[in-house]
């Protein structure tokens, strides 16, 4: 599965953007989602996820509230909607996908090294 995010780009504080994440000649359907962020000289942050099966959603506390995942109805996308952005959400956005994920919460529970396939990366840059 070749995962391709876009929708990056440099946006100003208090700003919008949404990011998209698809599977390249393929869907992500069945699959658990994940977007994680890392910032420079930053370990690499989980930002939010989505499990396959329920479509539960997960937020980190620092985007709670800012931040909204959701899968298109034929999941062929996952989104990643980001409001009132501020500066420290600047990094480089992942998207992740997860294919053995089964449980309560399972997608947030799951460590970077278990995500199966990554995208290559769209850079978010919130300055004025």
């Amino acid at each position: 599965v070749q995962i391709v995010e876009s929708g990056g780009g440099l946006v100003q504080p208090g700003g919008a953007q949404r990011l998209s994440c698809a599977a390249s000649g393929s869907t992500l359907d069945g699959l658990a989602i994940a977007w994680f962020r890392q910032a420079p000289g930053a370990e690499r942050e989980k930002v939010s996820c989505i499990n396959s099966a329920e479509s539960s959603t997960y937020y980190a506390d620092s985007v709670k509230g800012r931040f909204i995942i959701s899968r298109d109805n034929a999941k062929k996308a996952v989104y990643l909607q980001m409001d009132s952005l501020k500066p420290d959400d600047t990094a480089i956005y992942y998207c992740a996908a997860l294919t053995r994920c089964s449980g309560f919460a399972c997608c947030w529970k799951k460590g970077p090294d278990e995500y199966d396939y990554w995208g290559q990366g769209t850079q978010v840059t919130v300055s004025s």
